[in-house]
């Protein structure tokens, strides 16, 4: 008896037994590749180890692919801790650890000789990664993206005359004292005024002219969401303050919900003053000097004030050099004047804003991306001295707010604020880095330095007291606020008054 086999009964067997053949080559394939890399890599491995005693960094965490790591940040950084959470693991696995995340291997550092290998001695073995891509559509060509051939930072529209001449800062100082609450009784969120201050003045020496943001008010953006000074100002949803905050979120963190609303009101608002102040070629750059500028100095001076109002004894010292410097009020006979140079010489001054950005840097964690496979010089072995490996195209993150709290540097109070450190003759070079370090440091350093020393000073010339209106917190630390800077999550709410 012939058995009848129909032809679309054998063209389903023999599309099977192709589609088997096809899954056996792949898995093979994939096998085949997954053995080449492994053996590429131990003898990479060994090489390096030969030529240079570099070990491989093995990875703490040993969950599946990570996702347990993954997702204790991603609480952390929810709940306003995640620095929190960078310190308890430094302390936990040492100065410098390796992690995998979704099959990826990771190192992280607060190894002062790593990140100065980074950012200096090697510098050329390590780039910004997919940074530049992901941060154009706000930033465009600017100092988070933009690199000349050797990969150094050069702004044409950035000069010392523009950073000294704190003439033109005073009218901003005196909007922001305007805007503080008459009362005794009366408090403020007075980093919400430092941003909208430090917004004013960047975009005046920027641009020419200032967007006042200090005088308006979300009502008034309502009344004229057409005109791109209150457009631009606004604090509310279709202000530029909203939108390059929330942008930098985006950025920070891959959220991409209103990101492109966001980032058109970025562009309008830099593009309209760019097109009446500058040439075309500062376009980039004016873009992001404004963060250069405005968030770093902002960030600053809001943790400046949120210290001194709770530690009475440094804010009595530092305004009696003042008044002894400066006077009571703007520029009195027999004082100096508040300039450049007599900023830079009121010493405890000094020590007191470098000691509020060791605690609370700018920027307080940075990452750096491998272009060839390298090496680092320590944090390798039983010891962590020996150098270690570090495979092309892998993530290296650094943070200069975990390294700058160690004690080993600091002392066994680097968790505390205590300016006088900086009077004890020690010289700290890479441990102390708020402004980042080799050919791309910080433009916005001596901007923020002499805006924020002038602004400290002339606040504290005319309010003698100053006071927290909010309860300790529960765990000793503030909730911090992180997007490409670091900002206090609930404002800094304070009373600033005569007595």
């Amino acid at each position: 008896m012939s058995v009848l086999v129909l032809p679309h009964a054998t063209s389903l067997v023999a599309v099977a037994g192709s589609l088997k053949s096809i899954f056996v080559l792949l898995i093979v394939g994939l096998l085949s590749y997954a053995v080449v890399q492994k053996l590429n890599s131990n003898k990479v491995e060994r090489l390096f180890a030969e030529k240079y005693g570099a070990v491989r960094l093995a990875s703490v965490n040993t969950d599946f692919f990570g996702i347990r790591r993954i997702l204790s940040l991603i609480r952390s950084l929810r709940a306003h801790k995640l620095m929190e959470h960078m310190v308890d693991d430094f302390r936990k696995y040492g100065n410098t650890f390796g992690t995998t995340a979704l099959g990826r291997h990771n190192p992280w550092t607060i190894d002062p000789e790593n990140i100065k290998a980074m950012l200096a001695t090697k510098f050329n073995d390590f780039g910004l990664g997919t940074r530049p891509d992901a941060f154009h559509p706000l930033l465009g060509e600017g100092i988070f993206t933009w690199t000349t051939k050797d990969g150094r930072i050069r702004v044409p529209c950035c000069g010392r005359s523009l950073v000294s001449d704190v003439a033109k800062l005073d009218p901003h100082v005196r909007n922001l004292m305007s805007c503080l609450p008459q009362s005794q009784t009366e408090s403020c969120d007075i980093q919400e005024l430092f941003y909208r201050m430090t917004l004013d003045s960047a975009t005046d020496l920027l641009f020419g002219e200032s967007v006042a943001s200090l005088q308006l008010t979300p009502k008034s953006g309502d009344k004229n969401a057409g005109d791109i000074k209150v457009v631009a100002s606004d604090a509310g949803k279709q202000g530029f303050a909203y939108a390059f905050n929330y942008s930098q979120e985006v950025l920070a963190f891959r959220a991409p919900c209103n990101f492109r609303e966001a980032t058109a009101i970025v562009h309008k608002f830099v593009d309209y003053y760019v097109n009446n102040a500058l040439d075309t070629y500062c376009d980039g750059a004016a873009k992001i000097e404004a963060v250069a500028g405005r968030d770093t100095t902002a960030g600053l001076l809001s943790w400046t004030f949120y210290l001194l109002a709770r530690h009475t004894q440094v804010l009595q010292k530092l305004r009696d050099e003042i008044v002894e410097v400066f006077g009571r009020g703007p520029n009195p006979p027999g004082t100096q004047q508040i300039n450049f140079e007599t900023l830079k010489s009121a010493t405890y001054l000094r020590y007191v804003m470098n000691e509020v950005l060791r605690l609370y840097p700018s920027v307080p964690q940075n990452n750096r991306y491998a272009v060839r496979d390298t090496v680092l010089p320590v944090g390798g072995g039983p010891d962590g001295k020996s150098p270690i490996l570090i495979r092309k195209r892998e993530k290296v993150t650094y943070s200069v707010y975990v390294m700058q709290r160690r004690e080993d540097f600091f002392g066994e109070d680097a968790d505390e604020f205590r300016p006088e450190r900086w009077a004890e003759g020690k010289l700290w070079t890479w441990e102390f880095l708020p402004f980042n370090g080799g050919p791309r440091i910080c433009l916005g350093k001596q901007y923020a330095l002499t805006e924020a020393g002038y602004t400290i000073v002339r606040l504290l010339q005319e309010f003698d007291t100053l006071e927290t209106t909010e309860s300790p917190e529960t765990d000793a630390f503030p909730l911090k606020r992180r997007t490409l800077t670091m900002s206090n999550a609930t404002g800094v709410h304070v009373r600033l008054y005569k007595k």
